[in-house]
């Protein structure tokens, strides 16, 4: 169920300029919502989705670009993350 939750959020993510911002696309997404949920166990799968997918794009940016790895990471932490 987790990977189905994963891979529908990051189909539904818009393109992106590399993979690792895809990810995080997805994981924004599935943040988002969460956020919207009560604040039950319904948000459980979707919350460990975001997990999930921030640990992949952070991982990603780590193979693939390893000298922009802290700014990528600065940038998920940032408030305009989930803002947009």
């Amino acid at each position: 169920m987790l990977a189905a939750r994963t891979r529908a959020y990051v189909a539904a993510a818009g393109p992106a300029t590399s993979i690792a911002e895809r990810l995080a696309e997805g994981a924004r997404n599935a943040l988002h919502h969460v956020i919207a949920q009560p604040g039950d166990r319904s948000a459980a799968l979707d919350l460990l989705a975001a997990d999930a997918l921030l640990t992949l794009a952070l991982l990603e940016q780590a193979e693939r670009a390893p000298h922009r790895l802290g700014d990528f990471a600065r940038g998920l932490l940032r408030p305009e993350f989930l803002a947009s």
